[in-house]
């Protein structure tokens, strides 16, 4: 029986290595197979740049307000009593981490949209990365494994600041697009696939579904404007759709319960 279990963990761990070997594999050959993507001046063109008392791109800068209230919120709330639902040191680290980066996601996005250019964009799409790549790891820490998940998040971290230093180096995008889609799309599939430990799952794939939202806002930025007859922009609406993210992950953390115990 104890030769059987131990069978068991050394298959667990070499399957591990299988999964973590075949997604660096696939990051390298991402990064090698396509063509050094460039900034487009096109990307600081938006369809809302109105002046407003003075301020440049008003709304785009002020619909970044709300992010900073829910990530100090959360911020709060993860830090002083037991308000959520977090049963391990490393999901603290994570949701700490989560909540600093969408807090510093207003700042950055302001400061970038007072003035766009490529200079400024670093820190409007920094603290974002920082944000999906600790929610990433906060997956992985309450499905799989703390260790592995803690793990996780500081490798996820220094290579998301490498590849902002190689885009800000080269003007290539494509290691800050790996570090930023690669999470948006394992975490829902993680969520779907992976048995929950808690309570409230559901609000996994509602957080999901309002980032797709504000993400489609973006793209149809001067579509949305000119059908609201220019009240407000696509990516205005983007802006507000990204802090339906943070609020769902805040009420999925206040009620949810251990569902699953765990030996980690």
């Amino acid at each position: 029986m104890v030769f059987g279990s131990h069978h068991h963990q050394l298959l667990l761990k070499a399957n591990r290595a299988r999964i973590w070997s075949g997604a660096f594999l696939l990051c390298t050959f991402f990064f090698f197979a396509t063509p050094k993507i460039p900034h487009s001046p096109k990307h600081h063109l938006f369809a809302d740049m109105r002046n407003f008392l003075g301020v440049p791109n008003t709304l785009n800068v002020i619909t970044n307000f709300p992010l900073l209230v829910v990530g100090v919120l959360g911020l709060v709330l993860c830090l002083h009593g037991n308000y959520f639902g977090i049963s391990l040191r490393g999901e603290i680290w994570g949701w700490v981490l989560f909540y600093a980066a969408i807090a510093g996601a207003a700042f950055g996005s302001a400061y970038y949209h007072l003035k766009p250019d490529d200079a400024r964009v670093l820190w409007d799409r920094l603290p974002i990365m920082i944000a999906v790549n600790s929610l990433f790891s906060c997956l992985i820490i309450e499905r799989v494994n703390e260790r592995i998940g803690v793990t996780c998040l500081v490798f996820l971290l220094i290579f998301v600041l490498v590849s902002i230093a190689y885009e800000g180096t080269f003007n290539d995008l494509r290691l800050c697009m790996m570090f930023y889609f690669i999470p948006c799309v394992t975490i829902p599939v993680m969520a779907f696939i992976l048995p929950p430990k808690y309570t409230h799952s559901t609000y996994w794939f509602l957080a999901s579904g309002f980032y797709l939202l504000a993400k489609f806002e973006a793209l149809a930025d001067k579509k949305i404007y000119s059908v609201n007859h220019y009240i407000i922009s696509g990516h205005s609406l983007e802006h507000l759709g990204l802090v339906m993210v943070p609020v769902m992950l805040t009420i999925m953390l206040w009620y949810r319960n251990i569902r699953i115990p765990r030996d980690f």
